[in-house]
């Protein structure tokens, strides 16, 4: 965050201030105050900053933004809310800088198509993007407050659970241009449909200028029907051979999908180091992306022959004479019939799939998880290992549909026991899960039992 005089922020939030103090960061967590920083007090379900003001004052913040009387004196910036005012603040910084912003929607893929687009953006321009999943009324703005005169460019993903949020996030944001993933059924128990969830996420195009490019999946029969508004439509796709940018599949072989990008008279090779259908429609949403906003075709493609998978996206790992798919940092069903595609890509000797739940499915999840098991079923999978109560669903569907081997747990440490006794070499295992469920541990105790500190 570039320096700012503390009289000017609070004129930004329709406040006076009479010091001379400048601001060197915005911060919400007293854990990491720093000398110059402005504490700003958010509430929430299990805590309140409200109760930390004092503290901060005493590590070196310049001054705090409440919405009480915290016996904090002149040192207080008082407003009605503290969210809004870090989205008021966050918007007011953005426009003191002019680079390209990719904001960035979608029900599936989003982290990962973001880590692509910004490696794409980053052969032309210094870029900016949000760290990990900060995609939300809090992370997003805290991401904005990393701006400063050098950045180029910035790719800002977006999340929501409810109407509005995208809204209010896009208009902070002020995107140059609109990226929409995929609409899928994450957050159906919210929303209650994926026509609403349609709607939800085309609300950002609510910070964009009027003529700024929207890039949809015209493959997604919802985004198919989407109304761009005064916004020039930008399609990506495999089957649908209108789309502006396609792919032609070539091979899905090993750890590596190779594919042409089509577009206009040119067709662009693509060598991408990961694996799944869903990894080319992410590859393609970054290439249209960074075509758009300037970046060579060359360079796109180099960038995406680089990509690596972030935390557990399908982090591929080959330990001894087993792989393993990690793939725990979210889940939905769009994305485990995606892990699942992935997994029986792979030539091995047996395919196991160890599923845990998939969380905020509402009214959704009993059916979501008998369709998993469908799935499995469908994939002849070598195996299947649940862990979850809901996962159970999965397991009873799969076996009535003819799978034999398939175990349920409600004990992590059993289910790791009894998977590592099981496992054979040349064997590859998906781990799939919400991160809710922490399916990590059940990894963890795998690798250790394998002798490894991966």
């Amino acid at each position: 965050m570039e320096k700012l005089a503390l009289d000017e922020i609070a004129r930004a939030l329709g406040l006076t201030w009479t010091g001379e103090e400048t601001v060197s960061e915005i911060c919400t967590d007293t854990r990491i105050i720093k000398d110059g920083c402005l504490f700003l007090a958010l509430k929430g379900d299990r805590f309140d900053g409200h109760d930390y003001t004092k503290q901060a004052l005493e590590k070196g913040a310049v001054a705090v933004i409440t919405e009480k009387d915290t016996g904090c004196g002149d040192k207080e910036l008082r407003v009605k809310s503290t969210r809004e005012a870090l989205l008021v603040l966050a918007s007011w910084y953005r426009r003191r800088f002019n680079p390209l912003v990719v904001g960035l929607t979608g029900s599936v893929g989003k982290t990962t198509t973001k880590e692509m687009i910004a490696a794409v953006l980053s052969t032309k321009y210094k870029t900016l993007k949000n760290e990990g999943n900060l995609n939300n009324e809090i992370g997003l703005p805290m991401t904005v407050f990393g701006l400063d005169a050098s950045y180029e460019a910035a790719v800002f993903e977006m999340g929501m659970n409810h109407f509005g949020e995208i809204e209010r996030l896009s208009q902070m944001a002020a995107p140059n241009v609109g990226v929409i993933t995929n609409i899928g059924v994450s957050h159906i128990e919210n929303l209650g449909s994926r026509e609403n969830i349609l709607a939800a996420k085309s609300e950002i195009m609510a910070g964009m200028e009027s003529g700024a490019p929207l890039i949809v999946n015209g493959d997604d029969a919802y985004l198919q029907k989407i109304d761009a508004k005064d916004h020039r439509l930008i399609t990506f796709g495999i089957e649908n051979e209108a789309c502006d940018f396609r792919a032609e599949i070539l091979s899905k072989a090993g750890d590596t999908a190779s594919f042409y990008i089509i577009h206009d008279d040119l067709r662009q090779k693509i060598g991408l180091p990961t694996m799944g259908k869903h990894n080319i429609y992410n590859a393609l949403a970054a290439y249209a992306v960074g075509r758009t906003m300037g970046a060579g075709a060359e360079e796109a493609s180099k960038a995406l022959s680089l990509y690596s998978p972030q935390g557990m996206r399908q982090r591929i790992r080959h330990i001894k004479e087993y792989t393993f798919i990690e793939d725990c940092y979210n889940s939905s069903p769009d994305s485990v019939k995606a892990a699942l595609d992935v997994l029986t890509q792979h030539s091995s000797k047996r395919r196991i799939a160890v599923l845990g739940d998939m969380l905020e499915l509402g009214t959704y999840a009993d059916r979501a998880h008998e369709d998993i098991g469908e799935e499995v079923a469908k994939k002849a999978l070598d195996a299947l290992f649940v862990y979850g109560n809901n996962s159970k669903l999965t397991a009873r569907k799969a076996k009535e549909l003819g799978l034999e081997e398939v175990f349920e747990y409600d004990s992590k440490n059993d289910l790791a026991d009894d998977l590592l006794a099981y496992l054979k070499a040349g064997d590859t295992v998906l781990f799939k899960a919400s991160r809710g469920m922490r399916l990590e541990d059940v990894i963890e105790i795998i690798y250790g039992g394998l002798g490894s500190n991966e």
